[in-house]
């Protein structure tokens, strides 16, 4: 009975010494937390009239909000993700969605992909024009299908059988967007240097993203876009990408990317930031920044990304003049920003 009750207490300690061992972050998941982005590549200052400023705060709280209640309410990440993305889909101020930019055609192709961090699943949907919440059609892709990336008509075909909202492509047009794309054509034409916007300085930017952990500790990611101003018709950048664009591992991080795709692709930005978190022992921001500050800009890439971690560490890194962008914590709390200060 003696040896027993030795074996017993033997056990039981060396069961403490182990859960003191182990730190209390890896068993316990961080508050309810959500993070989006609204693309990289701000208005520049010097054109950011007080009127717009405060549209794009209300838009990306709105997002904000919307997200955070299924997360309030219990939800899982992958709802709130949607839910979140949705509203800045239907809005003309971001580039996805409603205000989606013109490609080298004249059409509006969207591009959009979603991950679930428990299980790694993940859906993407890529140059699709009549799918009015593309971010819907990829969540459908992951959940209904046996694959991963649809496309096209393909792709147009499988969210009408999924009863998705389809609209006509004129749904899409906007006449800011437009006039973009006419620029853009007239200097193709005239073939002078590539075509920037001089109001954003860019073409290439307006991703919309975000990135949510649940009560569960599960973390999703998802990420919708238009592309670049004049892209070829076809083109693909890196927002339906799993790897490039969006990423999501409980065990690291969720990521969503914005910016010049071609670079993110090339690096598998949002997995490259996931791995240096697992594996290298990285922080989520030191991660972010080696990934964003260091690798993309030693290519000539620019961009952005948002990550969020499963004890509710957020990073919201760029390597340009801003980012829109937000995060929320606690009702009532969520904060949004445009540029660096």
């Amino acid at each position: 009975m003696k040896r027993i009750l030795l074996c017993l207490l033997l056990f039981t300690a060396i069961a403490c010494s182990t859960n003191r061992d182990k730190p209390i972050s890896e068993n316990s998941p961080g508050p309810i937390t959500l993070v989006i982005h609204g693309g990289a590549g701000t208005i520049k200052r010097e054109n950011m009239t007080p009127e717009r400023e405060a549209a794009y705060h209300a838009a990306l709280q709105q997002a904000l909000d919307s997200g955070y209640t299924v997360l309030e309410k219990g939800g899982k990440s992958l709802d709130a993700v949607i839910a979140a993305i949705k509203v800045m889909e239907d809005s003309p101020l971001f580039n996805a969605g409603k205000g989606a930019v013109f490609n080298s055609e004249g059409k509006n192709e969207l591009d959009a992909s979603i991950m679930d961090g428990s299980n790694l699943m993940a859906g993407a949907v890529a140059g699709v024009t009549t799918i009015k919440n593309p971010i819907t059609a990829a969540y459908a892709v992951m959940t209904k299908s046996e694959h991963v990336m649809m496309i096209g008509d393909g792709a147009e075909k499988f969210a009408r059988e999924q009863n998705l909202e389809i609209v006509d492509p004129s749904y899409f047009f906007d006449s800011l967007r437009y006039k973009q794309w006419i620029k853009a054509k007239q200097a193709e034409k005239d073939r002078t240097a590539a075509w920037i916007d001089p109001y954003t300085k860019d073409k290439k930017f307006g991703t919309v993203g975000a990135v949510a952990l649940d009560q569960f500790g599960n973390i999703a990611a998802g990420t919708s876009t238009g592309g670049m101003t004049n892209k070829k018709y076809g083109r693909v950048g890196d927002a339906p990408i799993i790897g490039a664009g969006t990423y999501a591992d409980n065990t690291s991080c969720g990521v969503s990317a914005t910016g010049w795709g071609e670079y993110f692709i090339r690096l598998a930005v949002a997995h490259d930031i996931s791995s240096l978190k697992k594996y290298a022992g990285l922080t989520l921001q030191e991660a972010a920044d080696s990934v964003v500050m260091k690798k993309v800009p030693s290519l000539g890439g620019d961009g952005g990304i948002i990550a969020l971690d499963r004890q509710g560490n957020v990073s919201m890194t760029f390597n340009t003049e801003g980012m829109y962008r937000g995060y929320i914590k606690k009702r009532g709390e969520g904060k949004t920003f445009i540029y660096k200060d």
